[in-house]
């Protein structure tokens, strides 16, 4: 892993795990969240930018059904939800992104937004996983997760 150090004046520490990459098991938040709250006296916590690429399209019925990305997100707010049990003090959790954007790394190619962007006319269809997501939100809970 590598993560920039604190000296107990900063307010941000950036961590990553070498090689991350979306697909990668959920255990890997949960044990990023740990370790890093083990091995630094830190502020509190927030997860920031967590979502994933992937090549969306609107379906006939006009439809975005990203099941994949409803998956990725609800695999890693649960284990964001186990650090927080096991002690981390993690305070807040962002998606990336709201709306479908251009990407540094990959330009147009791939998607990270709950809402899919038609680029030639700004069209914006809300994805499952905005539904999805709004649920979670006015809940305040994920589905099947004990309130």
């Amino acid at each position: 892993m590598a993560a920039s150090g604190t000296t107990g004046r900063e307010s941000v520490v950036i961590v990553f795990p070498e090689g991350f990459a979306w697909g990668d098991g959920d255990g890997v938040v949960s044990d990023l969240l740990t370790w890093v709250s083990r091995e630094y006296t830190l502020p509190p916590l927030y997860l920031t930018e967590n979502g994933m690429a992937v090549d969306d399209h609107v379906a006939g019925d006009g439809t975005v059904p990203d099941m994949e990305r409803i998956g990725y997100l609800d695999g890693h707010m649960r284990a964001a939800h186990q650090a927080i049990g096991d002690g981390v003090d993690l305070r807040g959790y962002f998606v990336w992104s709201l709306l479908d954007n251009f990407e540094w790394a990959l330009g147009l190619e791939r998607r990270f937004g709950l809402v899919h962007v038609d680029y030639p006319t700004g069209n914006r269809t809300p994805k499952a996983s905005a539904s999805w997501y709004r649920q979670v939100i006015r809940n305040n809970a994920l589905p099947g997760a004990a309130p």
